[in-house]
């Protein structure tokens, strides 16, 4: 193998896909064995994830110094996050009436033994979930931003928007303070230097990860397993190649960049996340290969980690064909008053989708308790291929939230071309400590 191709980061992930595929398809056994590989590694990305944001954050708001720069760059973010994820909702709508993914089989076909069969602990997992959708809220979203203590914030792997929040706060003070800060900002910049090459070092197992998650995935399920729930994925799977290639081609082209080379440039973190099915993995990575790509090394560190939380594309259309899906397999017909109503709903419950341990299922939860349509037991057949489905939502939630920060660049005039034909050539410009942006 020539030494290029062994050092690639994308052909050893994939490399590792298929061998876990093998592993997984011949000896289920060694498969699920192997799954603790893949959450080591989650578990080493989730540890710099918080702190990253925060750095990051920071940073880029005191860098600012603008305050008022500061409001007009985040309003602008939540609105194309609001337009674009309702336009998610509104495509995995339109599928799923289209498709119909749940009219060929009933609850007594879901009942029989033709899906995963849930372990014990993965029915105390979803008992957990439908009582926490039971309480969740808008105003209970709202209300759990602001955290009670910022150190027990850092500790909960569930807090990113308390960790945004006061990342925000920080940052403004920090920039109020102006030339008597500037010692302070330049640590944080260094420290945030430090913690990318961090996850640099954790990085070098990501193929080992890879391969134990799919190992386990293919495992657990096997072919036939997943079979009555074969439409279901496909209708998903389809949905969000839609909104790829039609809504984000058309806003790419809006704004005159190409998205397959955007695709292209940022392949090793989409079969990083195709391999542990987790966005997360690669967010530190995502955050520097923008700034190389030519977007405003502040903008970056604003729009990326707002977005992880409000800009879920991924997760809107799956929740939106979902409800759909659980109707259907229940008998209900839904109109289009009540399909609009779960959209309007949705689109308050889906932004805190991120914010905590199970998001997808707890939001799901949360608008059927809402709507009172559905019956909760609906959950149970989605939860068994939830794995499956969560690396679709983990890749368009990764692609929509880079080409939110390009747009976001371009719309405030902050995106270097220069650097972004240098990045799409495969020569990318280095990005040290003091780098400025044009």
């Amino acid at each position: 193998m020539p030494k290029s191709l062994y050092k690639n980061l994308t052909a050893q992930v994939l490399l590792a896909i298929v061998i876990g595929g093998l592993i997984g398809w011949k000896h289920p056994a060694w498969g699920l064995a192997l799954q603790p590989l893949a959450d080591a590694f989650l578990k080493l990305i989730k540890m710099v994830v918080g702190p990253i944001i925060f750095l990051t954050i920071v940073v880029g708001i005191a860098s600012m110094g603008d305050l008022k720069k500061v409001g007009r760059v985040g309003l602008k973010a939540l609105l194309y996050f609001e337009i674009v994820t309702t336009l998610a909702l509104a495509l995995g709508l339109l599928v799923a009436n289209v498709a119909k993914p749940g009219v060929s089989f009933r609850e007594n076909q879901i009942a029989a033994a033709t899906r995963p069969a849930l372990s014990g602990e993965e029915k105390a997992k979803l008992a957990d979930y439908e009582k926490q959708g039971e309480h969740h809220s808008t105003v209970g979203f709202l209300l759990g931003i602001f955290p009670n203590n910022i150190v027990t914030a850092f500790a909960n792997p569930d807090a990113l928007l308390q960790i945004l929040f006061f990342a925000v706060l920080f940052g403004l003070a920090l920039a109020s303070l102006g030339p008597e800060a500037a010692g302070l900002t330049r640590i944080f910049e260094q420290l945030t230097h430090v913690m990318f090459r961090i996850v640099a070092y954790i990085m070098i197992i990501s193929p080992v990860a890879a391969l134990g998650a799919i190992a386990a995935l293919v495992g657990k399920f096997g072919p036939a397993a997943i079979v009555p729930l074969l439409k279901l994925i496909a209708c998903t799977f389809l949905t969000m190649v839609l909104f790829i290639f039609i809504v984000l081609g058309s806003i790419c082209r809006l704004y005159r960049f190409s998205l397959w080379r955007y695709l292209v440039y940022i392949r090793e973190e989409i079969f990083l996340v195709l391999g542990t099915s987790s966005s997360e993995t690669a967010l530190p990575r995502i955050m520097k290969k923008l700034e190389q790509l030519g977007c405003n090394r502040d903008i970056v560190g604003l729009v990326i980690p707002a977005g992880y939380s409000f800009n879920l594309d991924g997760t809107s259309i799956y929740l939106s064909v979902a409800v759909l899906f659980m109707a259907q397999v229940a008998g209900v017909h839904l109109g289009l008053g009540q399909q609009l109503s779960i959209m309007l709903v949705l689109m308050l419950t889906s932004k805190g989708a991120a914010a905590v341990t199970g998001g997808g299922f707890i939001t799901l939860a949360a608008t059927l308790s809402s709507t009172r349509v559905l019956p909760l037991e609906g959950l149970e057949p989605l939860f068994g291929i939830d794995r499956i489905l969560s690396t679709a939502r983990a890749l368009t939630n990764l692609i929509g939230n880079g080409v939110a920060t390009i747009v976001v660049s371009k719309m405030e005039g902050e995106f270097n071309e220069a650097k972004y034909q240098a990045a799409i050539a495969g020569t990318p410009y280095e990005l040290t400590p003091a780098a400025t942006q044009s």
